[in-house]
């Protein structure tokens, strides 16, 4: 992983097998260079706030986009995007929910604490792959965020 101060994608995955999945999926898109990984959603906060384990990160600089998935251990990923989402200083930042949950209700819960997209994990590698890089791709290189 790289220097936690550079980060340009964070991804939240407790389950292995999707984390190697995405990884090897930016890794061949050649956007692995700066990927900060956790596991549970209380890391996540605590990377994203600058708090225990990374208190010594530096806040100014967050990461460009937070892959999120939902179902996380000791704080789910729900309330990991309405912490993002409800500071003003982590607003901005985009937030994808990358998720097996295909339920309604996260969906639109997700959409009205501001997530910026919600993608349902496809189950083989390829079509996981192909959904990985591209949004690495967009959020990267395409998309135009407010300067700060």
């Amino acid at each position: 992983m790289s220097d936690t101060n550079e980060v340009e994608i964070l991804i939240v995955e407790d389950n292995q097998d999707d984390l190697d999945m995405a990884l090897r999926a930016l890794r061949k898109a050649n956007l692995t260079n700066k990927i900060q990984t956790v596991r549970d959603g209380a890391e996540a906060l605590g990377f994203i706030f600058c708090e225990g384990a990374f208190a010594g990160r530096k806040f100014e600089n967050p990461p460009k986009v937070i892959l999120l998935d939902l179902k996380l251990p000791k704080v789910d990923g729900m309330e990991v995007l309405k912490r993002v989402k409800g500071d003003e200083r982590t607003k901005m930042i985009p937030v994808v929910i990358l998720t097996s949950s295909k339920e309604q209700k996260d969906v639109i819960d997700s959409y009205n604490l501001g997530v910026n997209s919600y993608i349902v994990k496809p189950v083989n590698f390829e079509q996981f792959a192909a959904a990985v890089q591209e949004l690495g791709m967009y959020w990267l290189l395409l998309n135009q965020p407010p300067k700060t």
